[in-house]
């Protein structure tokens, strides 16, 4: 019995040391994965104040800060209104791509929070924008002044 705890033994230890390798492993390859790094505060953007109708459009600059091709399955905006273009072709490592968001405030008033998420082969695989406005009434073209 003492043979056997002695074979078995130093076997436990090689499958805790392979544990541990393939650990450092997947956390080597998670720090390479395609990263989408934004220019700027991507959680905040204001559009200040405009006029219900009025449309308006951001460019969100960023850079794959990863190790492999980042691509862009997909973006997709919380709300009609807003419509974002991006890139359909990969995006290699250093380089840099931009995001565009157009905003329509036509039948909108009051504040406005939109979300746009974007679908990629990061980690995680989804990441927001965010921006809001303040929209005011138009202007009734018809009242007398």
């Amino acid at each position: 019995m003492k043979r056997l705890f002695f074979l078995v033994l130093p076997l436990l230890g090689l499958f805790a040391c392979g544990s541990n390798q393939d650990k450092s492993a997947t956390s080597s390859l998670e720090d390479k994965l395609p990263k989408i790094e934004f220019k700027e505060d991507i959680k905040n953007f204001d559009f200040g104040t405009i006029t219900a109708g009025q449309q308006v459009e951001h460019t969100f600059k960023f850079k794959n800060g990863g190790d492999f091709p980042l691509i862009i399955n997909n973006v997709s905006a919380s709300c009609g209104c807003t419509i974002p273009q991006w890139p359909h072709e990969p995006i290699g490592p250093g380089e840099e791509a931009a995001i565009q968001v157009r905003f329509n405030s036509k039948g909108k008033e009051g504040h406005q929070f939109k979300t746009v998420t974007i679908f990629a082969n990061t980690n995680p695989a989804t990441s927001d924008i965010q921006f809001k406005a303040e929209v005011l009434p138009a202007k009734d073209s018809t009242s007398v002044q």
